[in-house]
């Protein structure tokens, strides 16, 4: 790596690391606590008053109580909040309830919806309980649309910890329009127990936030691991052990005509991916008709890759024909990305080849660099590949690639 991204890096760090080091301070903790019960309907209209209730600094839902959650929850503009979830949250199963617009939270985008918006200052959700989304219904249906299950919403200063999600219908975590955010130590499984798989069920999806911190977490599901998504900056994920999974991914980016995407300074570190589609991966759309943007200093390391298909990704023609990325370029740049110190086994999907950096023509990718890269194939394949389009590669492992073709 060099000096210069070192430095920008390690400021960029600095400040994440200190604006999340300690979950927030939340004020005025002597006017009290207030603990739920399950009143065996929905218990989302209680769980919003006490919420809502500036009285009740710390709501608190104790061990062996399970809420079910009926109806939508918005939460936002909360301030000094402990949500202490030491039982479950459970959402009910009803597909067709959901389904209907006035029943959920939309998003544009993507066509996403939500069960529960969290937003405001000052907010910690801990307590080792259970958030769950009940998702096998939605496996089993395919239907859409398929609610997230927890939404961090125009919040400042939010950190989740010490909580387990699981059966997530869709997306686990979204954070939306957020700055400092935190989660630590987080457990997320969604997985079908049906011939059904449990698909798009992201870890965490970032979007239009900076300043996010991933850390310290277990997670096991059917898509991204996490999703670097439009205009996310500012990011360090750390610690993480993820199976089967799309892998760490940035994007995609560049689907919307007339939209400029960025992502920029994003550190993933001490990554464990296993029995995954990806390993590290930046995607971004080209064709005719799509928006454009920016992949700036981007850094993976310390990948340790097992089972991978794809274990080292950069596909700048994403859902596009390679006749249709040659004609109409991506106009979502990408530069200074460094991919280091990332070992392990690719699954032999494709065969021998263990890494592919594929820009699209005409200069869209530079200042690539690739150093201490040691993956291997299962050994049927023989010796490991590199593949490489449009693109100049440096660092110790660019001769690994050899020389990359050019298209277009």
């Amino acid at each position: 790596m060099s000096r210069l991204n070192t430095t920008i890096l390690l400021s960029v760090l600095l400040h994440v690391l200190l604006s999340a080091a300690s979950p927030p301070i939340l004020q005025s903790r002597a006017s009290g606590t207030c603990t739920l019960t399950a009143s065996g309907s929905d218990d989302a209209p209680a769980f919003l008053k006490a919420a809502a209730d500036s009285s009740c600094t710390t709501v608190t839902i104790p061990s062996g109580t399970t809420l079910s959650i009926q109806s939508k929850m918005n939460m936002t503009g909360l301030a000094n909040k402990h949500i202490n979830v030491q039982g479950t949250v459970k959402f009910n199963p009803d597909v067709d309830y959901w389904a209907d617009s006035d029943n959920a939270f939309s998003f544009d985008f993507q066509d996403q919806v939500a069960f529960w918006l969290l937003g405001g200052k000052n907010i910690l959700l801990d307590g080792g309980g259970t958030l769950d989304g009940s998702g096998q219904a939605w496996y089993d249906a395919f239907s859409t649309p398929r609610p997230i299950l927890l939404t961090i919403f125009q919040a400042t200063n939010v950190t989740v910890q010490n909580i387990r999600m699981i059966n997530g219908p869709e997306w686990i975590n979204f954070v939306n329009e957020g700055q400092d955010i935190t989660f630590r130590n987080i457990s997320i499984s969604a997985v079908s127990t049906s011939k059904n798989a449990a698909k798009n069920t992201d870890g965490w999806d970032i979007f239009r936030s900076d300043n996010v911190v991933i850390a310290d977490s277990t997670i096991n599901n059917g898509d991204d691991c996490v999703s670097f998504k439009p205009n996310a900056t500012n990011i360090l994920v750390s610690n993480l052990s993820c199976n089967g999974s799309h892998g760490i991914s940035v994007g995609s980016l560049g689907q919307y005509a007339g939209e400029f995407d960025i992502v920029e300074n994003v550190l993933a570190t001490n990554i464990r991916m296993s029995n995954a589609q990806n390993g590290a991966r930046i995607k971004a759309w080209a064709g005719k008709g799509v928006g454009s943007g920016i992949v700036k200093n981007i850094t993976f390391e310390g990948f340790v890759e097992t089972n991978v298909d794809n274990p080292i990704v950069i596909d700048q023609c994403y859902m596009t024909s390679a006749d249709d990325c040659a004609k109409y370029p991506s106009n979502t740049y990408i530069q200074d990305v460094w991919f280091n110190n990332i070992s392990g086994t690719s699954s032999g999907k494709e065969k021998a080849t263990v890494a592919s950096l594929s820009c699209s023509p005409d200069g869209r990718c530079s200042n690539i660099n690739v150093n201490d890269i040691d993956v291997t194939p299962p050994s049927k394949y023989g010796a490991a590949k590199f593949s490489c389009q449009n693109v100049e590669l440096s660092g110790d492992a660019a001769s690994l690639f050899g020389t990359c073709e050019t298209t277009g």
